[in-house]
């Protein structure tokens, strides 16, 4: 059966919001009209360019429901009266509560599908984002001829005006730049103009060449209607976009909507108590793996964090606030204190320290969980049994090394949760080419082992799956690599990666069409500081902008001896807590966290492709009706309080100047009933 979850306020508040205090929905002098139905749910208007894209994206992560019209499909619905709004039970119902366009006036000025679009919008206070157009009077700006400026806006410093910030972008801190990757690719194109009457600044730049400020995102407001005018170009993965999709969508939803919204940035340091293998700068592979020859790794110095690196990690979290996930394992730590002398200070620190950090289960001793590898070919092959199937580790094997680490764990009084686990190389799951299935063994192995949340490497698998009645949690990947412990040698390595083999490299780069080659190589002594750290800081930062609770994942040698990660992330963070406003903090989720996370979006997400979902509001009231057991994302104003059988609760978690929550009815209650204050 449906749940029905409805949303209430003031009914004057909403009506002056929506622009629905003068409808004139009926005759004057008439008995009052009906109050409308308005659907929540987007109308988007496609052109096949990357700022209607890019806004679709937004909406799309954040779970709000959208339909598409595609203006170049020739089969694409008219756009008509008709098709916008309707009757619903003698109520007149708008279809959308709000519309994205390329541009202010895609189907032409004054054709027939432009001027019902308009009059729609006009009748029921409907908003519309014109997602990229130049500066003319028509959308409320001077010509750039008049002061202002079109061209290129690769690293320029935007900010934030007042309006802005009291307004839809309060979450902002202020300052905007334009990214410039590259000094041979313009990457942003825009224009920057004067606003005339009716029109109110959200986001400006210093004209270049010129004098005073133009705008490049603002609210024109005229003929009875609202249009938010983006005179920029972009695609989703910008970070100027990024740091303005939530506005956008909390300004084309009047911030009340379906879905949610955050940010997240959480990592994992793998490999924590064992040693991890270095790259050798001579024959170019790591000793000990299986694709390097002639080494075997005996007598190369593995990388390991000492008792110094883990005090340094638990004052830098302390220092910043942030929370690292050490992924254990243990038995790899008691083979190499028993290799040593029989004592551990490393382990001794941390375990000193353990209530700082979250613990992840890794195994043991960090063995390939998934079939028998067969290493006397190069890449290595699963062994097979005489009868020709595969051999695979057993599910007795798997359990002991997942129930040996974890006893391990509660016997040093590591807060560790039976549920999370990563395995060795995310082994056991399916990895191509060699292994196209999940090892046969690992669901009833992770059943027996309590385990409900297993990694996976997102470049390999980025949806969450079932694996028996197991989900999985991608992880990113970062690029600073698990076989290193200086920049000298993670710059030798990314060099002979990422350059062909004219520059020294394997040229891998030449053969990849997902990879480029660099220009020239990376000099060693700064290459790391100077271009790896600021590309992996860009590529993160833009994780965490995407509304991506996915983690990262690290290792243990990253914390140790020139302790490459630490660059990294203090460029995250820094970057971050300078573009958002203290009112929107950065999330750093638990692996259980992450998981659920993701598995409310899948559901919500297939109950929205499935048409199970009816969401509307009338007056001070919204209504959504979904599958039974499907959380509902919410997102509303500040101060909005759930009723309840017997009186009423604070509704959600505030962040961003909103606030949200996976909503629920109250006990004994069919519906979600909110009060929007």
């Amino acid at each position: 059966m449906a749940r029905r979850a409805r949303i209430r306020r003031s009914t004057a508040a909403v009506l002056a919001a929506a622009g629905l205090l003068t409808l004139g929905i009926g005759a004057p002098g008439a008995a009052a009209a009906p109050t409308p139905r308005i659907d929540l749910r987007v109308l988007v208007v496609d052109n096949g360019e990357s700022p209607v894209q890019a806004i679709t994206a937004q909406l799309r992560s954040t779970g709000v429901p959208y339909t598409t019209v595609r203006l170049t499909d020739p089969n694409r619905p008219t756009i008509t009266a008709a098709f916008l709004s309707d009757t619903v039970n003698g109520t007149p119902r708008a279809r959308f509560q709000g519309v994205v366009l390329p541009n202010e006036a895609p189907f032409g000025t004054d054709s027939a599908e432009q001027t019902a679009l308009e009059t729609y919008e006009r009748t029921y206070g409907i908003p519309q984002v014109d997602a990229y157009t130049w500066a003319h009077p028509g959308v409320g700006l001077d010509y750039t001829s008049e002061g202002g400026y079109a061209g290129t806006l690769d690293g320029r410093q935007a900010a934030v005006t007042d309006a802005g910030r009291a307004g839809p972008f309060g979450y902002l801190e202020g300052a905007l730049a334009f990214e410039d990757n590259s000094p041979t690719v313009q990457e942003s194109y825009g224009f920057v103009a004067r606003p005339r009457s009716g029109y109110t600044s959200y986001v400006d730049v210093p004209v270049p060449a010129g004098t005073g400020r133009g705008s490049l995102v603002g609210e024109y407001a005229h003929d009875g209607r609202r249009e938010l005018v983006v005179t920029f170009a972009y695609n989703q993965h910008q970070r100027q976009f990024r740091a303005l999709a939530r506005g956008i969508v909390e300004w084309l939803t009047q911030g009340v909507h379906l879905g949610r919204d955050r940010n997240y940035f959480a990592v994992h340091v793998d490999d924590v108590f064992a040693p991890d293998a270095r790259w050798d700068t001579e024959r170019d592979c790591t000793p000990g793996d299986l694709d390097c020859a002639d080494g075997t790794g005996e007598g190369t110095q593995p990388i390991r964090m000492t008792a110094a690196d883990a005090q340094y990690a638990a004052q830098w979290q302390r220092e910043r606030g942030f929370t690292l996930d050490m992924v254990y394992n243990a038995g790899s730590g008691e083979e190499w204190k028993a290799e040593n002398g029989g004592t551990d200070p490393l382990a001794a620190r941390l375990i000193a320290d353990r209530n700082q950090y979250r613990w992840i289960n890794h195994t043991y001793t960090h063995p390939y969980l998934g079939c028998i590898q067969d290493t006397t070919t190069v890449p290595w092959t699963c062994a097979k049994n005489a009868d020709g199937t595969t051999r695979w580790m057993s599910r007795s094997e798997i359990t002991a090394q997942i129930r040996d680490n974890h006893n391990w764990g509660v016997r040093n009084g590591l807060p560790v949760d039976r549920a999370e686990l990563v395995t060795g190389e995310h082994s056991g799951l399916r990895t191509l080419p060699q292994q196209p299935e999940d090892n046969p063994h690992l669901a009833r192995a992770l059943a027996d082992s309590g385990v409900q949340w297993v990694a996976s490497d997102n470049s390999r698998e980025p949806e969450q799956r079932a694996v028996g009645g197991a989900l999985t949690v991608p992880r990113h990947p970062m690029n600073v690599y698990y076989n290193v412990g200086t920049a000298a040698e993670m710059a030798d390595e990314y060099n002979f990666i990422y350059t062909s083999k004219a520059d020294g490299g394997s040229g891998i780069c030449e053969n990849n069409p997902t990879s480029t080659c660099l220009d020239d190589p990376l000099d060693p002594a700064t290459g790391y500081a100077s271009y790896i750290v600021p590309q992996e800081t860009r590529i993160a930062l833009g994780h965490a902008l995407n509304n991506d609770p996915r983690p990262h994942y690290v290792h243990q040698s990253n914390l140790a001896e020139e302790r490459l990660l630490y660059p990294v992330l203090d460029g995250v963070l820094g970057e971050y807590r300078a573009l958002f406003a203290d009112n929107t903090p950065v999330e750093n989720l638990s692996q259980k966290a992450v998981g659920t996370e993701l598995q409310r979006r899948a559901e919500w997400q297939q109950a929205v492709a499935d048409n199970r979902v009816t969401a509307y509001r009338i007056g001070n009231t919204v209504t959504v009706s979904a599958p039974n057991g499907v959380e509902i994302p919410v997102t509303a104003p500040q101060g909005t309080r759930q009723q309840l059988l017997l009186g009423t609760s604070a509704f959600g978690t505030p962040y961003a100047g909103r606030t949200s929550a996976w909503a629920a009815p109250g006990l004994l209650q069919s519906a979600l009933t909110l009060k929007l204050q």
